[in-house]
């Protein structure tokens, strides 16, 4: 079964850290199960988030997510065949919203929406190289990484 990514962004319902932190510890228990790991970009205005693994791994996340009243506004940017893992060290990898991606204004304006697929993997291809802001938030592993292949 090939790999695959899927990004998607949607606007959070009720964004608190209390939130997040209920979204994060799901999604990595879920995709720790499930074989997926990925990058989740937040921010109270944004989430934009990276799910790679098996197609069907990965439909039936975003299905869930689909359902999950935290995300409105939730559409997919992308999904395609990849060769290699982007994240392949993280069940789920959390970064805020960087200050060089968009401003609330941009946000407001509709920048993730308009952004195109190559403009939103370059982010993700930004974040990988880059050691993770919080890198405490993935608390399974040594070094804030969690195996999930």
């Amino acid at each position: 079964m090939p790999l695959i990514q899927l990004i998607y962004v949607s606007r959070p319902f009720g964004f608190d850290d209390l939130a997040l932190g209920g979204i994060l510890a799901s999604a990595r228990r879920h995709n720790i199960a499930d074989g997926i790991t990925g990058s989740l970009i937040c921010r109270e205005d944004v989430f934009v988030q990276l799910l790679e693994g098996n197609e069907d791994a990965v439909q039936k996340t975003f299905e869930r997510i689909k359902r999950d009243d935290r995300h409105t506004d939730i559409a997919n940017i992308w999904t395609g065949e990849i060769s290699q893992r982007l994240f392949p060290e993280w069940a789920m990898r959390h970064d805020p919203a960087q200050s060089w991606m968009w401003t609330r204004e941009q946000v407001t304006a509709g920048a993730a929406d308009k952004a195109t697929p190559a403009e939103i993997l370059a982010v993700f291809h930004r974040l990988a190289s880059e050691v993770p802001v919080i890198e405490q938030t993935c608390p399974f592993a040594a070094g804030g990484a969690a195996a999930a292949t």
